[in-house]
Formats: C-alpha cells, sequence, structure tokens
C-alpha cells in the first residue's frame, strides 16, 4: 500500500521541481556564464562580441582605479566587518539581559534596515554636509570623511539586522552549561568568553559572512553618499575617484568611458566575483571550526 502512495509522488516531483530549475538556469545560470564569455570579448552589442582572449584582465589589472577601488573597499571591509559585528554583538546581548523595554529597542534598532541603500545615502549626505559645512567642508572634499561616512552609515544599516541574528543565538545558549558556569565560580567575564562566545559561534559565522560579502558589494550607499569623490589626476591623465569602491568602479567602466571598455568592466565584474565569493568561502570555512557541537 505505501508504495502505492510513493511511487506517483516521486514519479511526478520533477514537476514541482522544474519551475525553480528553469527559473535558476534562466535569471543565473545563463548569465553568469554568458558573463564569463564577453570578459573575453570586445563588444559594444552582445551580438557583435570578438573573442580577444585575456586581453581585458590584463587591462583590468593595469586600471589604477580599479587597484586602487580594490584596496580602498578591502580596507573598508575589514573594517566595517570588525565593528558591525562588535556592536552588535553588545547590543544583542545587553538586550538579553532582561532589561525593560527590551523589545522596542529591537525594533528601534532594527528599523534602519528597512530604509533603501539610496535613500539612506542621501539623508547621512545632507547630514554630513549640515555638519561639516561649520567646518568650511564637505564630505565630498576630503578622502578620510568619505571613508568614515561609508562606515557610519554601514553601521547604523546593518547593526539591527545582525543584533537579531545575535540575539537568536544568545537564546539558544543552553541554561544547564550557563548554570554549570554559575555553580563553578566563573564570573560574567569568564561566561562570556568561555561559555556564551562558544555557543554563539553559529550566529558570528553568519553574521561575519553577511558583514564580510556586503562591504565587498557596497554600492548604492557608494553611489549616493560620495559618488565616489573626491578625484586625483595621476601623471599619466588618469582620474582616481578616492571614495569608489570596487561595484561602483565597475559600474563607472562599463557605463562612464567608451564603448570599448565595456569587455573590460565585464572582466572586473568576474575578478569582483571570484574575490568576494573566494573570501566568503574562506571565512565560512574558518568560522565553522570554531563552533561548538551541542
Amino acid at each position: 500500500m505505501k508504495k502505492l502512495f510513493k511511487n506517483p509522488l516521486r514519479r511526478w516531483s520533477w514537476l514541482f521541481l522544474l519551475p525553480v530549475t528553469a527559473a535558476f538556469a534562466i535569471g543565473f545560470v545563463w548569465p553568469f556564464f554568458q558573463g564569463i564569455w564577453l570578459s573575453l570579448c570586445k563588444f559594444k552589442l552582445i551580438r557583435d562580441a570578438k573573442f580577444i582572449g585575456f586581453g581585458n584582465y590584463a587591462s583590468a589589472f593595469a586600471d589604477e582605479s580599479f587597484r586602487h577601488a580594490f584596496w580602498y573597499t578591502a580596507l573598508f571591509a575589514v573594517v566595517s566587518l570588525v565593528l558591525i559585528n562588535v556592536l552588535a554583538f553588545t547590543v544583542a546581548y545587553l538586550l538579553t539581559q532582561g532589561i525593560r523595554g527590551s523589545n522596542l529597542f529591537r525594533t528601534v534598532f532594527f528599523m534602519p534596515n528597512l530604509i533603501g541603500g539610496i535613500v539612506l545615502g542621501y539623508i547621512w549626505s545632507m547630514i554630513f554636509d549640515g555638519i561639516l559645512s561649520r567646518f568650511g567642508t564637505s564630505i565630498l572634499m576630503e578622502t578620510k570623511y568619505g571613508f568614515w561616512g561609508l562606515i557610519i552609515l554601514m553601521l547604523w544599516q546593518q547593526i539591527g539586522y545582525m543584533m537579531i541574528i545575535y540575539i537568536a543565538g544568545l537564546q539558544a545558549v543552553p541554561e544547564d552549561m550557563l548554570e554549570a558556569a554559575k555553580i563553578d565560580g566563573a564570573n560574567r567575564r569568564q561566561t562570556l568568553f568561555r561559555v556564551i562566545i562558544p555557543n554563539v559561534m553559529p550566529s558570528i559565522t553568519i553574521c561575519t559572512f553577511l558583514s564580510l560579502t556586503n562591504g565587498f558589494k557596497l554600492f548604492d550607499q557608494n553611489l549616493a553618499l560620495t559618488a565616489g569623490q573626491p578625484f586625483t589626476i595621476l601623471a599619466n591623465g588618469e582620474t582616481v575617484k578616492t571614495t569608489e569602491m570596487l561595484a561602483l568602479n565597475i559600474y563607472n567602466t562599463f557605463y562612464g568611458q567608451s564603448s570599448a571598455s565595456q569587455g573590460v568592466a565585464q572582466a572586473k565584474a568576474v575578478i569582483f566575483f571570484v574575490l568576494v565569493a573566494g573570501l566568503g568561502l574562506l571565512q565560512l570555512a574558518y568560522t565553522r571550526k570554531k563552533e561548538v557541537q551541542q
């Protein structure tokens, strides 16, 4: 009797998987491999693509603005990763200590994550310019203001989201382990670092991955807040935007330069994908080794 009911479901189960598989293939797999192909071509329109080998990659690595955007993005990703996770964990830890109004505080901290990146960029641009104008400067005039402006914007947007993940992890810490630590005479600091944090490592893994990849993929906030400004002009006449991150550099290469540079922009996009995917996988592999098996 069981086979009569199971076999028809197994026989037609592919019908339920087909729409999702087709959408994934059309929306991701095909554009992904087409992008790799176009990175090896010179083109104005896709149908006119002409294979040129790895010339686009050589041009991408020779582009000073791309190299600057890489190191600038790497620094931003590291700084934002550390600050977002430390502050988000601190807020989550405080809000799980039974303080009054904790649910209200959770809502308030999470709300900035609901605002779109472009809107956030313009809002904070007005805030920063209102403050810096008193000192006769602007966020678009000095690189350090643009960098820390982006950091503050990301902290304000991302801390609440990561806080929710950390709260879920903190609430899942076994009570018997906390009681055992208390009986053994562990103080609050010892309990935090030897019991709570090891048990919250799955949440740390997720939050670290999200903040790392978000830091590298940042685009709309960068575009709205500074648009890469200010800029410097090199001796060879090349312009380098000092607060331009990788995603914005790729965008400006594709749309802001000659049509012949579209292949170079596509090569930059492939390099960008390999970089983010590789760092993300390395980070996941490292932090998962630290997780405690319960």
